[in-house]
């Protein structure tokens, strides 16, 4: 991996990494278009991403950063199976991608826990319905890993917001997916606690070495985690603007990691391309407020 070390250019992918990432993708968004149409009123139409194209490679983690409304979750839900494109096409591990993703775990932003299960019915759950044998035993041992073996008999409204995102990365986790998609999942703890989560999943990620496509509102968090970041401009029809390489040395820890001065030069390098974007949909969101 050759990475360009250029004042204009810190950090951006470069040719020869692009063409490995897209020999040995897990997953591949090649000239994607999604474009939604009213249900009240069918004329209109609002095209969220435009011709997009994104690798994973096995064993890589991905963020996507961008303003509000560029399409980020969107991109997501592409690669989940959850949305077809209007155009283009989704590829996972080189074979098309028709219906649900089924080598893939997804962690949401939102709670995605069953209130009425406990935390290790929950974490079961998803093993239970591939028919499982041993899926009390696997999941007695993720809610291990992520800190939380003696609260297997908790239910969700009993538990903290990080042992709520605990259960849910070990929910996920469980199912041992090829490829793990992470929609904001730490957005709304508090910074310490979020750290430890980011933390956690970084060493569980080692152990594995899992395709993970991240997508965060927060540019530190997309650096501490990632091996690249990739930019969105703001929406409609957002594309990419731009890819850069993450080349801190693993492993991290992603509160000491800020303090690095490559860190520092990454960040002043993609905050550059991302600055604008943001103000942009900054001023979509007042316009749409105002309107």
């Amino acid at each position: 991996m050759r990475t360009d070390q250029s004042s204009t250019a810190v950090g951006r992918i470069s040719s020869d990494y692009a063409a490995t990432s897209m020999s040995a993708s897990a997953l591949a968004l090649h000239d994607v278009s999604c474009t939604f149409v009213s249900k009240d009123a069918p004329g209109q139409r609002y095209t969220a991403v435009r011709d997009v194209s994104l690798t994973v490679a096995d064993g890589e983690v991905v963020s996507v950063v961008g303003p509000t409304g560029c399409g980020k979750s969107t991109l997501l839900n592409l690669a989940a199976g959850l949305l077809e494109p209007s155009t283009g096409r989704v590829e996972s591990f080189g074979q098309p991608l028709t219906g649900i993703n089924t080598r893939a775990g997804y962690m949401f932003q939102s709670e995605s826990l069953m209130p009425w299960r406990t935390a290790l019915r929950n974490v079961m759950a998803g093993l239970e319905f591939r028919g499982m044998a041993d899926a009390e035993a696997r999941a007695h041992d993720w809610l291990q890993r992520v800190g939380l073996s003696g609260f297997g008999d908790r239910y969700p409204h009993q538990l903290s917001g990080g042992m709520r995102k605990r259960t849910s990365l070990a929910q996920t986790l469980a199912l041992d997916p090829d490829i793990i998609l992470m929609d904001e999942p730490f957005s709304a703890l508090d910074v310490q606690t979020r750290q430890l989560m980011e933390n956690e999943v970084l060493e569980l990620w080692a152990a594995k070495r899992k395709a993970v496509l991240f997508i965060t509102h927060d540019l530190d968090e997309a650096i501490a985690m990632s091996d690249r970041v990739v930019v969105m401009s703001a929406g409609p029809a957002a594309r990419i603007l731009d890819e850069f390489v993450i080349d801190l040395a693993r492993p991290r820890d992603v509160a000491e990691v800020r303090t690095d001065a490559r860190f520092i030069e990454l960040h002043r390098a993609i905050w550059a391309v991302l600055r604008d974007e943001v103000l942009k949909g900054y001023a979509q969101q007042l316009q749409a407020r105002a309107a």
